[in-house]
């Protein structure tokens, strides 16, 4: 036993009650929060623009800050991407992360001296918390693995630039560096597929007890450990018992995970965001991430079925209720401001506060975190009929995480009605796929790493959607077939009405 596993308990046991310590001071704490964001901010451009100087209470700051999303505080990251200082936040930004755009290309969420400590803390506290319940912390002595981007940043006006896990991966703590693969030049490889089979290589042999990162990038490593052994994982890695994973709903994986694993195993779900890291689990028998009530991180809800409305309700965490979806809204250390990320999330407990991730408050598909939403596919299939006479009725897109050949990968499926049909289905599904990897960064890199083949289109028969509707009770002027969605809900019965 080495001397970080005799220690990680005992700190473990430290850490877990100064957690539980503001977890159990919950409107205090943000409270606390909110008065240090507005103190700190209120000589900012944006401070100075919505009068921070005079907000005392919540209400006063509501009155002034409306909910924005990117597009709303993109004058302002503007400004700052072009070398200002003291426009969200004091000073400039330490890094920013990058993301894709929903109306125009890339964002750039700004990432400050302040709130990266909260992104690394929050992660180290989550393993804490596990040690803490498990009362083990054997896994520090074995090989940790987290597969993310590449960790090569580049320069914008002086400020580093890159994916927000490869910025993490320069605050790896020194005392994880011996255990922590891959290496550092495997961990700089872009293209995935090369990426992966140079990590299977240097695994492969380890003893490997941490692995973490998005579940389809991981079972792609997986399915080529087993390849190239012929063994399960659990059998080339028997001390590997949990594992960790965020930014996906990881339901559709876990049956699939325990058999190439070969073995039950823990998971720790993370909520880690660009703009914030929001929650973590912090049990395996409670349900529900607990919510990073002191990392510099004031949030806001907004019911998500009155989102839409013209003055939907806004509320601070003192008015929540459990099994309600809400609309979360940040105001951080970072600068942003009434800041809507687009995520819902519902509250599974009030003592301490732990949330689910629900979904997106537009409709999306994140099936393998790709994060294509309804403006990105709309665009793609334009732009693949645009100049030709092909009429399209109606169309809904889903992932299909587990297709019916054992060796074909999953993709997206999308479901269209011609009015009238191409002559050549392969040449607009390649249309449309071009289109959507230009669009969409994290779906190209699932394209090029192989972890998902290109889309495919089924031809639903003419009038196929209207019998659909018909078929569900809700046929109507009132009801719409979502254009995309992160489920087979819609699929599997589409599938009673093909062209086939």
């Amino acid at each position: 036993m080495s001397l970080k596993s005799v220690f990680a308990v005992p700190f473990a046991k430290i850490v877990k009650k100064k957690v539980y310590k503001w977890a159990s001071n919950p409107h205090k704490t943000q409270h606390k929060v909110f008065k240090k964001l507005i103190f700190e901010a209120k000589n900012t451009a944006f401070g100075k623009d919505h009068d921070f100087k005079n907000i005392k209470t919540y209400d006063d700051f509501k009155n002034r800050v409306p909910v924005h999303d990117y597009e709303g505080l993109r004058r302002y990251v503007d400004r700052i991407v072009a070398g200002e200082k003291d426009v969200l936040w004091k000073g400039k930004p330490l890094y920013f992360a990058k993301t894709s755009g929903t109306t125009s290309g890339a964002k750039y969420i700004p990432i400050t001296k302040e709130s990266m400590p909260t992104h690394i803390k929050a992660a180290r506290n989550a393993l804490l918390l596990y040690i803490a319940e498990k009362n083990d912390a054997s896994f520090v002595n074995g090989k940790m693995i987290f597969l993310q981007g590449s960790p090569v940043l580049e320069d914008k006006n002086g400020i580093k630039l890159g994916r927000l896990s490869g910025i993490v991966a320069h605050y790896v703590p020194q005392y994880l560096l011996k255990n922590r693969l891959p290496s550092w030049k495997t961990n700089c490889i872009e293209d995935w597929d090369t990426k992966v089979n140079a990590i299977v290589k240097e695994t492969i042999n380890e003893d490997m007890s941490v692995i973490s990162g998005i579940p389809s990038w991981v079972q792609m490593y997986f399915e080529k450990l087993i390849e190239k052994t012929g063994k399960s994982v659990s059998e080339l890695f028997p001390n590997f018992n949990f594992f960790i994973y965020g930014g996906v709903n990881f339901e559709p994986y876990k049956n699939k995970f325990e058999s190439l694993i070969g073995k039950k195993i823990d998971y720790i779900e993370l909520y880690p965001a660009s703009e914030g890291f929001i929650a973590y689990q912090d049990s395996q028998t409670e349900k529900g991430m607990l919510l990073q009530l002191n990392s510099g991180i004031f949030y806001e809800f907004i019911p998500a079925d009155a989102f839409f409305d013209e003055n939907p309700t806004r509320i601070s965490l003192k008015e929540v209720k459990t099994g309600v979806n809400y609309v979360i809204i940040l105001n951080t250390n970072a600068g942003l401001w009434g800041y809507n990320i687009g995520d819902t999330v519902e509250f599974t407990s009030t003592k301490p506060y732990r949330i689910k991730v629900t979904g997106r408050i537009k409709h999306f598909i994140s099936a393998f975190g790709e994060h294509v939403i309804g403006k990105e596919v709309e665009k793609a299939l334009n732009d693949a009929i645009k100049g030709t006479d092909i009429t399209v009725s109606e169309f809904t897109v889903a992932p299909q995480v587990n297709p019916s050949q054992k060796d074909e990968l999953p993709y997206h499926e999308w479901f269209i009605e011609f009015e009238n049909e191409p002559k050549n289905l392969t040449e607009i599904a390649q249309k449309i796929d071009t289109s959507m990897q230009a669009q969409n960064i994290y779906y190209q890199d699932l394209i090029d790493g192989k972890v998902l083949r290109p889309l495919i289109i089924r031809k639903v028969k003419k009038g196929g959607f209207h019998a659909y509707m018909k078929s569900i009770g809700k046929f109507g002027g009132q009801n719409k077939i979502p254009q995309l969605s992160d489920n087979r809900k819609i699929a599997n019965v589409l599938q009673d009405f093909l062209d086939i």
